[in-house]
């Protein structure tokens, strides 16, 4: 599923981003002479006129180009001088480059907008027990918070309907350095109050995917119901049944699915089972019952209690869709969002303030393609318009070899009415094609590290 997922969103978003270089080059009257999807070896070709544009697909799928007649790189005749790209005005120039960043992100903002309107079914905005001693937990949220609106400034409110809109705002004030206000009730809507979360005291070096761990915001609320139980496990021994609600552990009463689990892998010491007293609810009866976890040693070593039972019940569930003119304002600002967190991140990078572990590549993006292909279609197309905004932005990037490189080199252009020379775009080349290895090799490490538990 992974590599299928993969190679659907390589397969979608490359040439996507070809096509604009491509269209645009066509409209300005430059003669294109390939668009390749891949780079080396070719696997298939077509060229439906003998002077018209040659389609191939290439054997490493890890990008494209497309390649136009340009008297840089090859005698021109004099016929075709006017449909050579070097002979076209400036800003026909910077167009036609520009182009291929800027319609991954119009993607982007169509596919955001497809998933509004298609509707997907996601966790309501009810919040599981906050980690002890964490951001949420001081700032006074509980278990079973329904977390109805947001807002920076306390005036201007966001309606929420889902868990991962607020996930997206809380992500979004850590990296505006900002706190985060939450109009709070409880899960039947009453006693609605206002709780200030100090988002912005989150080091903005760690937006990553444990930030929402780190605020204490682990998950979705989720009673705390015993699910099948393991023939032979601590829960099977000690009498727990499918179906079971959990009141309370050694006097301490269980409010949702979160804290149960913490409490059953928190009940091991010095390598052995803590003996446990619950009390559960069964079929309208109170029973009591000890109940001692298992020790398991994760990956280093330490060692958490397991009762061989599936812990929780289903988190309930909201149905979010918008109709078409709200989706396409929605997926504009969420593109926009996207794309000044993304820059602000690699800023961040740049200067040390963020960790060189965010940089992710191909590997990481096949996982997230396969988890969100077996979910839906409207998981994948968000996946697709995440990764289309990644590559336009990236695209845009001054960097010499990238889009964003060649843009400079007009803007040097247009500014000192000449262009840059052959040594100075050598030299800037290598350069380029060094940052671009470098920040490649990192994130297939990063990617690396991430499969074997490093991270």
């Amino acid at each position: 599923m992974q590599l299928l997922g993969f190679l659907l969103t390589v397969g979608i978003l490359v040439p996507v981003h070809e096509y604009g270089h491509y269209i645009v080059a066509r409209a300005c009257g430059v003669k294109v002479l390939r668009f390749s999807v891949g780079f080396g070896r070719v696997l298939w070709r077509r060229q439906p006129h003998p002077d018209g544009t040659e389609f191939t697909l290439s054997l490493l799928p890890l990008g494209g180009y497309v390649r136009m007649l340009d008297e840089s790189e090859g005698p021109v005749s004099e016929a075709q001088r006017s449909q050579a790209f070097n002979n076209k005005p400036l800003r026909q120039r910077a167009a036609i480059v520009a182009a291929g960043p800027l319609i991954n992100l119009l993607l982007a903002v169509l596919l955001f907008a497809a998933v509004s309107v298609l509707g997907v079914e996601e966790p309501k905005s009810v919040l599981g027990s906050p980690s002890a001693g964490s951001l949420a937990e001081r700032a006074g949220l509980r278990a079973g918070d329904w977390v109805q609106a947001v807002s920076t400034d306390g005036q201007n409110w966001t309606e929420l309907q889902s868990l991962s809109e607020l996930r997206w705002h809380l992500m979004r004030a850590v990296s505006q350095g900002e706190p985060l206000a939450m109009s709070v009730s409880d899960r039947a809507g009453h006693g609605r109050r206002t709780v200030r979360l100090e988002a912005g005291q989150v080091p903005k070096g760690e937006l990553d995917a444990q930030l929402l761990q780190r605020i204490g915001l682990g998950g979705a609320f989720r009673e705390p119901l015993i699910g099948k139980v393991k023939a032979g496990g601590a829960a099977s021994v000690a009498g727990l049944l499918e179906g079971d609600r959990v009141l309370d552990i050694d006097g301490r009463a269980v409010t949702d699915a979160q804290q149960l689990f913490d409490s059953i892998r928190a009940g091991v010491r010095d390598g052995q089972g803590l003996a446990m007293q619950w009390r559960v609810e069964r079929s309208g009866q109170v029973l009591s019952m000890h109940i001692t976890p298992q020790p398991v040693a994760d990956g280093g070593g330490k060692p958490f209690g397991r009762i061989e039972a599936y812990v929780g019940g289903p988190a309930e569930l909201v149905t979010v869709s918008k109709p078409v003119w709200a989706a396409l304002v929605g997926g504009v600002e969420r593109t926009w969002d996207v794309s000044t967190m993304t820059l602000r991140v690699l800023g961040r990078m740049l200067i040390g303030e963020a960790s060189l572990k965010n940089l992710s590549g191909p590997l990481t993006i096949a996982d997230y393609a396969g988890q969100a292909l077996s979910m839906g279609l409207a998981y994948f197309l968000t996946v697709l318009a995440l990764v289309s905004v990644s590559l336009g932005v990236l695209n845009l990037l001054p960097l010499p070899m990238l889009d964003g490189g060649h843009l400079m080199y007009y803007l040097f252009e247009g500014l000192s009415g000449r262009p840059v020379s052959e040594w100075w775009h050598r030299q800037l080349q290598r350069v380029g094609a060094f940052v671009l290895l470098l920040m490649m090799a990192l994130a297939l490490s990063n990617d690396m590290a991430h499969k074997l538990g490093l991270y």
